[in-house]
């Protein structure tokens, strides 16, 4: 049998601690390798190495375009080794407008819409770097950073750029790493600009005023920040937090008093096409009916159009609705998770992201400082030798036509440096002029005096931070409110104030007619049924209530057990068939059943400008007067009214009449008593009091009259009678009354 070769490296360890290992290291690299931005150049190594490549290219922003697919093939070949699709994706998107806040790169060609839609093949797509790229890159050439090698190995990249643009905070980044992710959204440049040179004047700046100066965010594509200030504080404070956007929108006028809803632009990240369609489906099935269409104009820019069903409709109302079930408002969350200039994952702060801006800009600023001096140095080393030459020159032509090796002769005798003596060398005849040496001694004096500045400027903190806060000065500049780019597109609003919103405003307004059964079966028949007996029920069961209503009314119920339920009627199962149980609906227990049933008025209608009032009653003829509006109940379970002692259940419920004076008690003995209703207290909740009293028996039923015009009643088949002469009946509240009229109702019902 064959053996195995082995290196000779064997160890022995458990799988846990392998697989771990091995996935932290994992983890480890898709955080620094992938997901996270630095914080200071706000790049991810993609990005970088794009930028880094077109570059290379030689696609400044006053050259020509070339194609995308160029582009793509350098990155992957010799700095990314990754899909061509990822880079293409990464590519596309800093140059799309509506998702980069400053651009940084310049697309020609198709390069999707804010719609959805994808941009074209990189065969077709052309692309070079914009202004605020090549800030990003200016001083790379200067040993401003560093670099190390690519994944090859053939070729070097940087490590991070110069960045002399705050392009974290200005572009915003967001990513998702193992166990982390980033979410920073963009900012206005001047703003950032104004922060940045108030932290070198205060570098313990209080948030509040980071705040003031930048408000919040500045989205690429617009809209309305709607968050308090107390939050935006405390997410800048702390690095972690979320913004509320909301579309902007504006009212057309239209002929006839009517209007229409102009949407202008959208939040962030939404695409057009999928915010119509949301819109489109709350119109279709209903669920918003106090809007009737929707249309989208849009060309260059966005115009999305809202009809409302009429022009009474409030079109503040309206627009709150469609943010709370569409869109329209989204919250983008803050979590300023970054690597640190020691590639170290960690949450800052916006003070602390602004200082490391700053402290990565001075180790520029330094870094490029010393490059410099050392060229000038070089320079005015080679400059002091053909200084020399030209004082010596017949000597030194001596030497060189003389001479084999005339390099050493050459330095042994006047004293040059190597880098002299080779630069004598090099000299061409055309040199010799006595003009090309009043230049050198000209050149030699600028750069002596240059080397002076830097020197003094390496050995001063303040000077440099002045020169940085020049710098940042010259971009706000360049990038000012006054341009395009510059001006801040999304505007700072008010946190929204609650809008409340009416029920029937939300429903589809059509009429009804409510059917409960005796048994407590109830549904609600399309249209106002006129005549009931061709309503059908269950075999066994037959009508009890039948009342005509809208779907944006409400049903109120008042059970046995002395409690208020509330139904919406457009909640109600529909009249094909015997409709559902009420027990069902609301929380009434078993053994209890419904007293009365009506459609609510409330008190805002004009028709009932103080609102309804109830008599309600117990069994044992106890009762009090109570508010309509006090009686609707917001849950299933109801809303108690009506105090009961053991055993004893609620009798009657019944509307006081627009004119009714007195209330009329029936006892199950019949007898009658009228008392007047101001003996009767107003309650919300109570056990009333004694309305008639009962030597046997108990209460009946009781209705509202006036007195001028006497009691009516329902006698059967023989309609309704009407007694005017009550004299004889009205009483004091508690009496036991006098037997009913002749000819009253066998029964013993008013209706």
């Amino acid at each position: 049998m064959a053996k195995i070769a082995t290196t000779g490296d064997i160890r022995d360890t458990r799988l846990a601690d392998a697989l771990s290992e091995r996935y932290l290291s994992y983890a480890l690299s898709t955080i620094v390798s992938r997901s996270l931005p630095d914080v200071r150049d706000g790049l991810k190594p993609v990005h970088r190495r794009l930028l880094f490549a077109m570059r290379k290219l030689k696609l400044d922003p006053k050259s020509g375009f070339k194609k995308c697919a160029r582009v793509v093939g350098d990155v992957i070949g010799k700095y990314h080794p990754h899909g061509d699709s990822a880079v293409y994706d990464t590519l596309v998107r800093l140059a799309q407008e509506f998702a980069q806040r400053y651009p940084l790169v310049d697309g020609q060609g198709n390069f999707g819409n804010v719609d959805g839609d994808n941009a074209a093949a990189m065969r077709y797509t052309e692309a070079k770097l914009t202004d605020v790229a090549w800030t990003l890159l200016d001083g790379i050439d200067e040993d401003a950073v560093d670099f190390r090698d690519t994944y090859d190995g053939e070729d070097s990249e940087p490590v991070v750029l110069p960045s002399r643009f705050p392009n974290l905070l200005a572009n915003g980044s967001a990513g998702i790493a193992v166990g982390m992710a980033t979410s920073i959204p963009p900012h206005n440049i001047v703003e950032l600009c104004d922060a940045l040179v108030h932290l070198i004047k205060f570098p313990n700046v209080r948030f509040s005023k980071l705040a003031s100066i930048i408000p919040g965010p500045d989205f690429p594509s617009g809209g309305v920040l709607v968050e308090p200030k107390s939050s935006i504080v405390e997410a800048y404070s702390t690095g972690r937090g979320g913004f509320r956007l909301r579309a902007q929108w504006e009212k057309e006028k239209l002929p006839r008093g009517m209007y229409q809803i102009v949407i202008t632009e959208i939040p962030y990240q939404v695409q057009k096409s999928r915010l119509i369609e949301k819109i489109a489906e709350l119109v279709i099935t209903k669920k918003l009916p106090i809007l009737a269409d929707i249309r989208d104009e849009s060309s260059d820019t966005i115009r999305i159009v809202l009809e409302p069903k009429s022009r009474s409709t409030d079109a503040a109302m309206l627009m709150e609705q469609l943010f709370r079930q569409t869109e329209l408002e989204t919250r983008f969350s803050l979590n300023m998770n970054v690597l640190d200039a020691s590639t170290t994952p960690r949450v800052m702060n916006l003070r602390e992201a602004l200082a490391a801006f700053l402290d990565h800009r001075h180790v520029v600023l330094v870094r490029c400082s010393k490059h410099r001096l050392a060229k000038i140095e070089h320079r005015l080393e080679i400059l002091e030798g053909l200084l020399i030459a030209y004082l010596n020159l017949d000597k030194i032509i001596k030497i060189i036509r003389t001479q084999d090796e005339p390099k050493p002769k050459l330095m042994k005798a006047f004293k040059l440096t190597d880098v002299q003596a080779e630069a004598i060398l090099n000299m061409r005849l055309r040199q010799l002029r006595k003009l090309e040496e009043r230049e050198i001694q000209t050149e030699h004096g600028d750069l002596t005096q240059e080397g002076k500045s830097i020197r003094g400027l390496l050995r001063d903190k303040d000077r440099r931070w002045k020169v940085i806060a020049k710098e940042i000065a010259e971009i706000k500049k360049q990038y000012s409110g006054k341009t395009l780019l510059g001006k801040r597109r999304t505007k700072i609003g008010k946190p929204p104030t609650a809008i409340v919103v009416p029920l029937e405003a939300m429903i589809e307004k059509e009429p009804i007619t409510v059917v409960s059964s005796d048994k407590g079966w109830i549904r609600a028949h399309k249209g106002h049924v006129t005549t009931p007996s061709e309503l059908k029920y269950k075999e066994g069961d037959r009508g009890r209530f039948v009342l005509l209503a809208e779907t944006t009314d409400k049903l109120v119920i008042f059970a046995t057990n002395g409690r208020f339920y509330t139904l919406g009627c457009d909640k109600l199962p529909g009249g094909r068939g015997h409709g559902e149980p009420l027990r069902l609906m609301i929380d009434l227990t078993e053994g209890h059943d419904t007293v009365a049933m009506f459609i609510h008025t409330p008190a805002s209608t004009p028709e009932k400008a103080k609102g309804r009032q109830l008599v309600v009653a117990s069994e044992t003829g106890r009762g009090f007067i109570v508010e309509e509006d006090a009686l609707i109940a917001q849950t299933r379970n109801g809303k108690q009214v009506l105090n009961l002692g053991s055993g004893e259940e609620a009798k009657a419920a019944v509307v006081v009449g627009q004119d009714a004076d007195h209330l009329a008690i029936l006892g199950g003995n019949r007898k009658l008593l009228i008392i007047p209703l101001d003996e009767l207290p107003v309650m919300t909740r109570g056990r009333g009091v004694i309305l008639q009293r009962y030597a046997k028996g108990d209460l009946a039923d009781i209705t509202t009259l006036n007195a001028k015009e006497g009691l009516t009643w329902r006698a059967g088949q023989q309609g309704t009678r009407t007694e005017p002469n009550i004299k004889r009946w009205i009483g004091k509240r508690a009496q036991a009354g006098l037997v009913v009229p002749k000819g009253f109702a066998r029964a013993n019902k008013f209706t």
